[in-house]
């Protein structure tokens, strides 16, 4: 299950997974917040919350996160990634070598300065 967060910039997409993640989440929450922001903002920032409830993901969700991100490539600012799952630490640096925005994970005792991060002004 993905919930979004509240209290963020407008350009700030935020959210906490918890459960399993499923391609509904993407399709009814992740998705429709991210292009709401992108209709305003030319960039967005992205605050992607794992806590210890969180299960992983099905194909559908893994399949969903790899196109949002390319439909998007060139318009993501920073994505700030809060967990203490490791391979989820590990996969996302993989990754973040192919995306042009910056990427940062947090451990949750340092969750406050991942927000702070990713509300500063560039």
């Amino acid at each position: 299950m993905i919930e979004l967060l509240r209290g963020f910039p407008d350009n700030v997409v935020a959210i906490r997974a918890q459960g399993e993640v499923t391609k509904k989440d993407y399709d009814e929450v992740l998705i429709p917040a991210v292009e709401r922001t992108l209709t305003t903002h030319d960039k967005v920032r992205i605050l992607y919350e794992l806590g210890p409830e969180f299960d992983g993901y099905d194909a559908g969700a893994a399949w969903e996160d790899f196109k949002v991100g390319m439909e998007h490539f060139s318009r993501w600012e920073r994505i700030a990634v809060i967990t203490d799952v490791e391979w989820i630490g590990v996969a996302t640096r993989l990754f973040s070598v192919f995306l042009p925005g910056t990427i940062r994970i947090y451990p949750h005792a340092e969750a406050a300065k991942a927000r702070l991060w990713i509300t500063q002004a560039a």
